[in-house]
């Protein structure tokens, strides 16, 4: 499971805007720091009575909150379905054998998840008579009239009707609904599809099951559906057979045994793109008009299956790999076993072909971590998401070299640091398991893997992922079974590694100091952990490696180990270092007050070797204006690397020659992120004579995100004119503009509106409404909706200040708005965009 929901990316859109204006974000050092050297206990005065509160206190003892495994009674070994579905009342009609033996103990019941069901009849699979069972709505427990033992196998068949109804979600999986009928009427504007959504445990709404991840079980699943539609499901495709009344059954079959949680449905009207890799069937499941892109939407899978296979020595585990982009997908993609569901933003473009690679990467790498070797429990769920999220920079490095990979890393260190609040990798106490879905289990996960595979090295790295896997495959697994395999690897022990970075909270933050001691010729590293010790581990135990440079083509390297609060390491150095790199392999998990000079931070742009290095080195120097500074940004406008050109371009001073040189980059670049900057840095200036700039932009760019910046240049120079004649180019354009820059885009032309006549506003919020009522873009929807919205405000806030005489005049108008803005909100049926939209109206009307 993959990213923040598009739910919770368009609310923080809401309140934070659409567009950084740095394109590189700082790592913030501003963490409130305390040291357990500079907090002064002072001892009370004795007190009895206190003495005797405080003991009776302490005896008022209670557990920690703990989220464990699930108990297993009965080990489900083979799951058979035959389901089609009453698109009308959005229910799937089903009946399911299962094959089971108790786990361990005897017993003479068993327990069933299954969410909202009907049950026409339980039984044996070869008996008539029905079993005895009581159900709650959310499992159901069947009598099975004698004791079994673990010896035992039984099969019990299930006829039901299955009704999946959402009851909450989270910020990664929006809806728990399981199964999910999209446009069952046929009468919106988008495909009649269903598709499945099993994480955490969700599959049990339309299939009986033992719905936890400790549970694995092999499948044969037969789907009823119109001729007209194509059907997906884990492992291959056995047969399809016709039937007389118009229907066809497709019959899929799975041999190999994988969590209940991972089995996945998929009906529509897809095109279908195959090649092979290997032996192994390649799909691609798209809408028809997509077709000719699919394997470009899907880039690099082969060569991405062929890269795994062979670090991990495993080949891919599974019988086929199929990949499919469904509409109202509730969640960034999910990696159900051989058939991967995502959204449909992979459709477009925008996004660019490392953000798809990655996402592909990602859901790819579960096939070995998370449906080969499974967490035993959520709050393990980081032994599939963190190996997961490394995957991305795996490959990245791979594909595209160091710098890019480092530049991945440095955004999943600044999105997990923006995390709230901070909890074990390992998380037993969470409060509900949706809430595992976090920056700990991915970003975390992810970097502690990267600090693990430096210490150990990378053949060692790759030789203990491939025991791990071998050891535990087709089973459940933790992290103490990862770290037996990097021991029995290694040799080393790693206990302090794992208890650190998995069962303890927080993360290192480091002051660091350098000196030079003339007299006894020694480099002096000091450096001082200055996390919070009652929140976090006081001390974490840094394998650092500290490179030491005399000249710029002479360095040493040393290797050490901060294992104190306060530490000091010198070093025989004959002469004062030109710089001492702390954490020269930039694999730290930490934030780091670096304490160098300017001179120290030129020399390090210069002349080491990593983009981090630079990139930290430049970050710094901005701090400071000096014609120095100012030559190095210059400078950077022309850095081979992207991302440092970015930076250049949002660090210059914008003379007259450098802006003809910022114009220049909005055509030349050869990097989109390069060309959105430079045209993004010339919309601060609010300057009207470049919308000619962006005009040519508009003609001549291929790049959806760098347009879509010049559409809101263009935008934000027609509403600081307060022209409103130019509402009719915001009109013309909308439906050209994807992602989130139709949200500001949509947004400006609100803004606009709010300059124009009111029965103009009326007009264009029938406009409005319009789009988002029926546009295939959940973006351009909202952002409809949320201009309908500002519409509101403004028209309540005239109101609210006109006289009395003309009250009405603006109280009828926000009537007739809010109006179209409730019927957009009654009609929408994608769940993430009605769980945005609780937050309208906003303000509430009056009574």
């Amino acid at each position: 499971m993959k990213y923040l929901s598009l739910a919770s990316v368009l609310f923080l859109t809401i309140i934070f805007g659409c567009k950084s204006t740095q394109p590189l974000l700082t790592i913030p050092t501003n963490i409130e720091e305390r040291s357990l050297d500079t907090i002064m206990v002072t001892a009370p005065e004795f007190n009895l009575e206190e003495e005797v509160a405080m003991e009776e206190e302490e005896e008022d003892y209670e557990l920690p909150s703990f989220n464990p495994s699930a108990e297993r009674t009965f080990d489900l070994l083979h799951t058979k379905l035959d389901i089609r579905f009453n698109w009308e009342k959005q229910q799937v009609i089903g009946a399911a054998n299962l094959l089971l033996k108790p786990f361990f103990y005897e017993t003479d019941q068993l327990v069933l998840d299954a969410k909202g069901f009907e049950f026409n009849e339980i039984r044996f699979a070869d008996a008539k008579a029905p079993l005895k069972y009581e159900y709650d709505g959310q499992q159901v427990v069947i009598n099975l009239n004698k004791i079994y033992t673990r010896t035992d196998t039984l099969e019990i068949f299930i006829d039901y009707v299955a009704t999946p109804e959402a009851s909450g979600g989270s910020s990664a999986i929006t809806s728990d609904k399981g199964l999910f009928f999209i446009n069952p009427t046929g009468e919106d504007n988008k495909p009649q599809q269903i598709w499945t959504q099993g994480e955490t445990e969700h599959n049990s709404k339309w299939f009986p099951t033992i719905d936890k991840p400790n549970e694995r079980t092999t499948q044969e699943m037969y789907i009823t559906v119109q001729d007209k539609y194509r059907t997906l499901s884990n492992g291959l495709l056995i047969e399809s057979k016709d039937n007389e009344d118009g229907t066809r059954t497709d019959y899929w079959k799975m041999d190999q045994p994988h969590a209940p949680y991972l089995f996945m449905v998929a009906v529509g009207e897809f095109a279908v793109v195959q090649e092979r890799w290997q032996d192994i069937m390649l799909e691609y499941y798209v809408e028809p008009k997509y077709r000719e892109r699919a394997k470009e939407i899907f880039p690099n899978t082969p060569k991405m299956l062929t890269f795994f296979s062979e670090k991990l020595g495993i080949k891919y585990p599974w019988q086929k790999y199929a990949q499919i982009v469904v509409r109202d997908y509730v969640s960034g993609a999910m990696e159900n076993t051989t058939a991967v569901i995502f959204g449909e933003f992979m459709h477009e473009k925008d996004y660019g072909e490392i953000y798809s690679e990655k996402i592909v990467a990602h859901e790819m790498f579960h096939h070995w971590f998370g449906d080969y070797v499974t967490t035993e429990s959520w709050a393990n769920l980081t032994m599939n998401e963190g190996f997961a999220n490394y995957s991305e920079y795996l490959w990245i490095e791979e594909n595209y070299g160091r710098a890019e990979a480092d530049y991945h890393w440095l955004q999943e260190l600044r999105d997990y640091l923006s995390e709230a609040a901070f909890h074990p990798l390992i998380h037993y106490g969470y409060g509900d398991k949706e809430e595992m879905f976090d920056r700990h289990s991915y970003n975390k996960g992810g970097l502690v893997l990267h600090m693990l595979r430096n210490y150990v090295g990378d053949e060692a790295f790759w030789a203990a992922l491939n025991l791990y896997l071998t050891r535990n495959a087709y089973t459940e697994v933790e992290a103490d079974e990862l770290r037996l395999a990097f021991e029995d690897v290694t040799g080393k022990d790693l206990i302090w590694f794992f208890e650190q970075w998995f069962f303890e909270a927080g993360h290192p933050q480091l002051d660091i100091q350098y000196d030079y001691d003339e007299a006894t010729q020694k480099a002096i590293v000091t450096v001082e952990q200055q996390q919070d010790a009652k929140e976090m581990v006081p001390i974490f135990q840094l394998p650092v490696t500290i490179d030491i440079y005399t000249a710029p083509d002479k360095k040493m390297s040393q290797e050490v180990m901060i294992n104190e609060r306060l530490q000091t390491f010198e070093f025989d150095v004959s002469a004062r270092p030109k710089l001492i790199n702390f954490d020269a392999d930039r694999v730290l998990l930490a934030v780091k007050q670096d304490n160098k000079t300017t001179e120290e931070y030129f020399f390090q742009l210069n002349h080491t070797p990593l983009f981090l290095d630079r990139y930290e080195a430049m970050q710094s120097l901005a701090q400071s204006d000096t014609a120095d500074t100012r030559r190095i940004f210059e400078a950077a406008l022309k850095d081979e690397f992207y991302a440092l050109r970015a930076f250049g371009v949002y660090q210059v001073e914008l003379s007259e020659p450098l802006v003809e040189q910022i114009i220049e980059l909005t055509k030349s670049d050869p990097h989109p992120d390069v060309r959105s900057a430079a045209v993004e840095r010339l919309i601060e200036t609010q300057d009207p004579q470049y919308a000619n700039v962006f005009e040519q932009v508009l003609e001549t760019e291929e790049s959806a995100d760098v347009k879509g910046m010049a559409y809101q240049g263009l935008g934000a120079l027609y509403v600081a004119n307060g022209d409103v004649s130019k509402l009719s180019f915001f009109e013309e354009h909308w439906s050209k503009i994807e992602q989130y820059d139709a949200l500001t885009f949509l947004g400006a032309y609100a803004e606009l509106l709010t300059q124009a006549d009111t029965p103009k506003i009326l007009e264009s919020a029938k406009k409005l409404k319009e789009v988002a009522l029926t546009d295939s873009s959940i973006f351009r929807r909202f952002g409809a909706t949320n201009a309908i919205n500002t519409l509101h405000a403004h028209l309540y806030q005239l109101a609210e200040d006109a006289a009395e005489s003309n009250i009405m005049q603006f109280a009828d108008a926000d009537a007739e708005v809010m109006e179209m803005l409730n019927e957009v909100l009654e009609k929408e049926t994608d769940p993430q965009l009605q769980q945005v939209y609780v937050n309208f109206p906003n303000p509430l009307p009056k009574e």
